[in-house]
């Protein structure tokens, strides 16, 4: 089994060194896998005590989650200022991310077997507790019982001696003869009742009348024997009924351990699972800061640089030819061999991993990122003409990685390219970024809705396969041919770059950039 790490695992940038020493006179808790081995499970009883303290160990030792993440953010400008040896780490710590999900899923796997576990020994203490009332109340049945059966016993032994009285009077008063007195003294002395029947039927001078009595006190004593040996069949029954109800209630005490050392065995879980979770937050909080930092670079970078460095004239010049050969206008005007109107979805399949206007994180993001597997085609959103192309990046950038700008394209958008449309009449400006090596298409292209202008990569500053599009509105479709001869290489269109943009949903008139899930949803 994997260690359970108790607290933060020092991060490989040491960015936040810490150190854990045991408390003297206390036991070494920091060898997790054997107080874990030892305090889950059956919990011997002289092991019981060290494992509460360990519990409590473990309880003390979960990070402050807010303070480790304050920590990072005090390590950002040293993030920023050293971003690609930072995002060098992002492999690393994904693959720390899945095993800490990983360990999370397993130790909630476990928890929630303990809660099954404390469940049935809950309904099996109850059900317990159901049998021992019910034995009791079969307890004070038989008590009851018992009474009664005393209350009969008396109630016999109450006639025995009032015939015993009577019969002793009787014949003491009808014989005087010292031979019948004797004979008297004998009978009333007898021990048994088999003693007294063979006393009484040696006695010839008792008259019928005082047989008949005798008789009677006969089946009385019967009667007295019949009851007493009912009796202690009952007394017999309640000391059974008493033996099982202890056996219960053992039971039901072991039960009882068994849940305590369930429920202990739960929070030491629980404690080790609230560790690995921190852990778990605290790397993607890093994660997120360097991302965060990486964007923010890019976008300095973009802003300081607005226009592109490389050869505006000649593309200018190339628009022109464009013109001169009526092909802009037919595009300007719909007239063109392709007329689709609206707007064509650029990565079939891909799914929406960051949306506009922000990261997850609250960091400004101004595109849609498509992402999909490397080297699936993006296509033109509608019919248009390349104003920029820019190749030659990795296709496997990274964060911090701002490949692009020496290609004629923009910090950190990898492989590119950016184009001018007409749709239903509108003029916009497409930027489409991090894209497979050799895959952009050419500058001065001319493309239809539709057309494959790319592959998707991850080139430049990007942290895995996407495509990522921004829109920006430019007024008229009737410009089109204008615009596309006289643009001045800003890769943002003159809508600006994080900090200083403008969004048409915030009220700004073109240029202005346009939030694309309102065109292709979420």
């Amino acid at each position: 089994m994997k260690r359970l790490t108790i607290m933060f695992i020092s991060l490989c940038m040491c960015l936040i060194p810490l150190g854990l020493n045991p408390v003297s006179g206390e036991p070494d808790y920091t060898d997790s896998d054997y107080w874990y081995n030892k305090c889950t499970g059956t919990i011997k009883k002289e092991d019981q005590d060290s494992c509460k303290a360990y519990q409590d160990y473990v309880s003390s030792q979960t990070s402050d989650l807010e303070s480790r993440k304050k920590e990072l953010q005090k390590q950002y400008d040293a993030i920023k200022a050293d971003l690609e040896s930072y995002a060098a780490q992002i492999d690393a710590y994904q693959v720390q991310i899945e095993d800490y999900q990983a360990q999370i899923n397993a130790k909630e796997a476990e928890i929630a077997a303990k809660q099954t576990e404390i469940n049935n020994k809950q309904a099996e203490i109850e059900a317990k507790q159901v049998e021992i009332n019910n034995k009791q109340i079969e307890i004070e049945n038989k008590q009851v019982e018992i009474d009664a059966k005393q209350a009969e016993i008396d109630a016999t032994q109450n006639d025995i001696d009032t015939i015993k009285d009577k019969v002793k009077t009787r014949m003491s008063s009808s014989q005087s003869s010292m031979r019948i007195n004797k004979y008297l003294d004998i009978l009333m002395g007898a021990g048994s009742f088999e003693q007294f029947l063979r006393i009484i039927l040696g006695l010839n001078a008792i008259s019928v009348y005082d047989q008949n009595t005798m008789n009677e006190l006969i089946d009385l004593m019967e009667k007295l024997n019949a009851q007493m040996a009912e009796l202690e069949t009952v007394k017999a029954e309640l000391e059974a009924v008493k033996a099982q109800m202890e056996v219960v209630k053992a039971e039901m005490e072991a039960a009882k351990e068994e849940m305590e050392a369930a429920k202990g065995q739960m929070i030491i879980q629980e404690a080790s699972l609230i560790a690995v979770q921190d852990d778990l937050y605290a790397k993607q909080y890093e994660v997120g800061l360097i991302e965060q930092a990486a964007k923010e670079r890019e976008a300095e970078y973009r802003a300081s640089i607005a226009q592109i460095a490389s050869d505006i004239s000649s593309k200018n010049a190339l628009m022109t030819e464009l013109a001169n050969a009526g092909i802009l206008e037919e595009i300007q005007s719909g007239s063109g061999t392709v007329t689709t109107n609206g707007w064509t979805y650029p990565v079939p399949g891909a799914h929406r991993s960051a949306g506009t206007w922000a990261y997850a994180s609250g960091y400004e993001h101004l595109g849609y990122d498509f992402a999909a597997g490397v080297g699936s085609a993006i296509y033109a959103v509608g019919n248009g003409v390349v104003l920029s192309s820019a190749n030659g990046c990795a296709t496997y950038g990274n964060l911090g990685n701002m490949c692009g700008y020496q290609f004629g394209g923009a910090y950190g958008g990898g492989n590119q390219v950016h184009y001018l449309v007409v749709v239903d009449g509108s003029l916009y400006g497409i930027a489409a970024y991090h894209m497979q090596l050799n895959s952009p298409i050419a500058a001065g292209t001319v493309v239809s809705a539709g057309t494959q202008i790319g592959r998707v990569g991850s080139s430049g500053n990007s942290s895995g396969p996407h495509c990522h599009i921004e829109i920006i509105y430019l007024g008229s479709g009737s410009n089109f041919s204008h615009y596309a001869q006289t643009w001045n290489g800003d890769l943002a269109f003159g809508a600006g770059w994080q900090g200083n943009n403008r969004k048409c949903d915030h009220g700004y008139g073109a240029p202005c950039r346009i939030r694309p899930e309102s065109i292709f949803g979420y």
